[in-house]
């Protein structure tokens, strides 16, 4: 059944934990990978904040406070997963206030998993590689 919705869902690639490169993100462990990959976490409604080079979204003022809405609402509600390539101390440039990057990291952090997904880009390494063996 997996495999079909898979197919039906025509992504480019396929792409499985299997496969994945833990030594391209060293801070990233393989056990905390795959405990959250049991989803675990949406039960128990805790949060996952991926933290990582992507790519970079501004949000207006009324963004931010919507999204503080969002997030207050959902608080011991509901599982939230959030990425962002912005480390915690720089959220307040996003948000704008110290005031209300405060009150949301304290709500998304209070019942949170952390990956630190630092470490070369997957998809330009991959094009070096291709490069390279073209190239040789």
């Amino acid at each position: 059944m997996v495999e079909r919705r898979i197919k039906a869902a025509k992504f480019p690639a396929t792409k499985s934990l299997d496969s994945f490169d833990f030594k391209a993100i060293p801070k990233l462990t393989r056990m905390q990978v795959l405990e959250l990959a049991r989803c675990e976490w949406i039960d128990r409604r805790e949060n996952v904040i991926a933290l990582g080079p992507l790519d970079f979204v501004p949000i207006s003022k009324t963004g931010a406070e919507l999204l503080f809405v969002m997030i207050s609402q959902r608080y011991e509600r509901g599982a939230t997963l959030i990425t962002s390539n912005l480390p915690f101390d720089e959220w307040t440039e996003t948000f704008g206030t110290k005031r209300l990057t405060g009150a949301l990291l304290d709500r998304l952090t209070h019942h949170v998993n952390i990956l630190e997904m630092n470490g070369e880009r997957y998809r330009l390494t991959q094009s070096r590689a291709r490069t390279a063996k073209n190239n040789a």
